[in-house]
């Protein structure tokens, strides 16, 4: 399994975003409110996953005090990490298209300047969702897949002294 790149996060929050605009053009008079913290569980689940991969670093360092990480363990966490960035991105554009909708309409449409802050709240929330997911990600890494990212960004293959004469 590949990392997750910004890329993909961006790609995943447009296509969403564009849709749930759309969408939120249909059928927002037909919407219930949106409750202010409606996004928040988002932000909490944000909050356990980077406090997860800060511990989870250090136990894949080898730092003192810390005990080994179990292979299964740092495999659940890599998926768990790649979910929470895609689901991240993908509810951040569905927050983001309806926050499109809603900005516009705030002096036109009471329901439109209620539901703005819910809005913003659920967007934040999605993004800290998607960005805890790389960073859980990240600390899920060994030091020698560092090491490999170093040897290509450098166009070495990670082969040590590895020349050949012609």
């Amino acid at each position: 399994m590949k990392p997750t790149t910004v890329r993909e996060l961006v790609s995943v929050f447009v296509v969403v975003g564009v849709i749930c605009y759309l969408l939120t053009r249909l059928y927002y008079p037909s919407l219930p409110p949106l409750p202010l913290f409606a996004g928040i569980t988002l932000l909490v689940l944000a909050v356990l996953e980077l406090v997860w991969g800060y511990f989870l670093k250090a136990r894949i360092e080898g730092k003192p005090d810390t005990k080994p990480v179990e292979p299964l363990v740092a495999a659940r966490a890599v998926a768990l990490a790649k979910a929470s960035a895609l689901a991240g991105a993908a509810l951040a554009g569905i927050w983001g298209g309806l926050l499109a909708y809603l900005l516009p309409r705030r002096g036109q449409l009471a329901a439109a300047a209620d539901d703005t802050p819910s809005a913003v709240i659920g967007l934040v929330s999605a993004l800290a969702l998607a960005a805890a997911g790389l960073y859980l990600q990240h600390c899920c890494r060994t030091p020698l897949d560092d090491r490999d990212d170093r040897d290509d960004r450098d166009g070495r293959d990670g082969r040590a002294n590895d020349t050949h004469a012609h």
